[in-house]
């Protein structure tokens, strides 16, 4: 039995699983509604939450907490025939970074009364609870539940693999890539790269994307180095930024997140490594003050948002996660993970139910506007579209870095911006709807 407390409520954890509860927080002055009494409405969050990438799914624990906490503070959800609104109540599940336990969180979870599952750091995980899923809904119709994955940006998941009760609110990686390409594209200079990025599903999605679009828009640019390494269980990348070093490599291209980036980068600077990193998530979690002064407009990230982002609507959503939580190791927002409680409270609530189906035709057809950013649900494959910044890493205070990350005195100034729609790619899914 474990006791956890979140935000002034504590429940009861049980069979080691650790749970908490979400109160909610104060609402802005002139916005205050009456707190949400009925039934709470349970979203099971399965992440790794101890282990080599603890810190990762704490960071995203971090954002589902401030989005649900605004959900309720302005009411709650209604439901039909319900006379009172339902707070939103997340569930912790760690799954330690392996599948299995994230299987068995899932099991837990779901005999717990969960119906919403949340999950997203690791394509290999997101296939795991995919299939099991997909299984369990078929098998049990009366308790089916959604999956909703921010992170896990394997193309097949709204390709090939689509499912009903599957919705991807990150870009893909295919479409993430699309993005880093426009900036090696307009890189003239450059003439030689080295991809590397972890083995496993998406990782290989990454590099083999890499090598398909360069070929595509930079045919006369040379990859000297092509590797995957183990996932999480690299200790010491010197001999991996040795390798960099020595292949005459002007950048790197890598999917590389959480600490398996964080320890690249620093082992990249410390052979004296100079050269550009094209990255998915160089943005966070480390990887500015591990390269400090030597990543300064050398690291580029693509991002469906960045803290500066032009505009009133983000620097006071940036503003307020920060108020929220304002130790700057835990400085880690993302808008993507709001904009997806946002779009489950609105589904929940279009369809007047919580039941998996319902919910998920309701959210086939949202639309969600957060932070002076909008994004939609695409029917088709239950890819989530919406806008994506580029950003490089400056020194604080240079001028579009007003904010730096995590306390580090760096930040990353968006030099392109990509529109919804610029951002589409087409998809192969062929899905069976319910």
């Amino acid at each position: 039995m474990v006791l956890a407390g979140v935000a002034g409520a504590t429940v009861w954890g049980l069979g080691g699983v650790v749970t908490a509860a979400v109160a909610a927080s104060p609402a802005k002055a002139g916005t205050a509604a009456a707190a949400p009494t009925g039934t709470p409405i349970q979203l099971a969050l399965v992440e790794s939450l101890s282990g080599p990438f603890a810190n990762t799914g704490e960071a995203v624990f971090r954002n589902i907490l401030m989005a649900t906490e605004r959900v309720n503070a302005r009411g709650g959800v209604r439901l039909q025939g319900d006379a009172a609104a339902h707070p939103l109540v997340v569930q912790r599940f760690d799954s330690k970074g392996q599948n299995e336990e994230a299987l068995s969180a899932l099991r837990a979870a779901i005999d717990g009364g969960a119906r919403i599952i949340l999950q997203g750091n690791s394509s290999a995980t997101a296939s795991a609870l995919l299939d099991a899923i997909n299984k369990h809904n078929q098998r049990e119709p009366k308790k089916r539940v959604l999956f909703l994955n921010y992170s896990a940006v394997d193309p097949a998941f709204t390709n090939e693999r689509c499912s009903f009760w599957h919705f991807r609110f990150d870009a893909h990686a295919d479409m993430r890539m699309a993005a880093l390409m426009q900036l090696v594209q307009a890189d003239k200079a450059l003439k030689n790269v080295y991809l590397i990025g972890q083995d496993y599903s998406f990782g290989q999605a990454v590099l083999g994307e890499a090598r398909r679009q360069l070929a595509a828009r930079r045919p006369e640019v040379t990859v000297v180095g092509d590797e995957l390494h183990p996932v999480g269980r690299i200790k010491d990348f010197a001999p991996y930024a040795v390798k960099i070093k020595h292949s005459g490599a002007q950048a790197v291209i890598t999917g590389n997140w959480g600490n398996d980036l964080t320890l690249l980068v620093k082992a990249a600077r410390e052979v004296g490594f100079d050269g550009m990193f094209y990255t998915f998530y160089g943005n966070a979690l480390g990887a500015p003050a591990a390269l400090g002064d030597a990543g300064v407009g050398k690291v580029v990230a693509v991002a469906d948002w960045l803290p500066n982002t032009p505009g009133a609507a983000s620097e006071q959503f940036y503003q307020s996660f920060r108020q929220r939580f304002p130790k700057p190791e835990d400085d880690y927002a993302h808008l993507r993970m709001q904009m997806m409680v946002e779009a489950l409270a609105q589904s929940m609530q279009k369809a007047g139910s919580t039941e998996a189906a319902a919910v998920a035709r309701a959210m086939e057809q949202m639309q969600v506007q957060l932070a002076g950013r909008t994004g939609y649900m695409r029917a088709a494959d239950h890819q989530f579209q919406q806008p994506l910044a580029v950003g490089v890493m400056e020194r604080q205070g240079t001028p579009g870095v007003k904010f730096d990350v995590e306390g580090s005195g760096y930040g990353f100034r968006v030099v392109r911006e990509i529109t919804a729609l610029q951002a589409e790619l087409p998809s192969t899914c062929q899905m069976k709807r319910f």
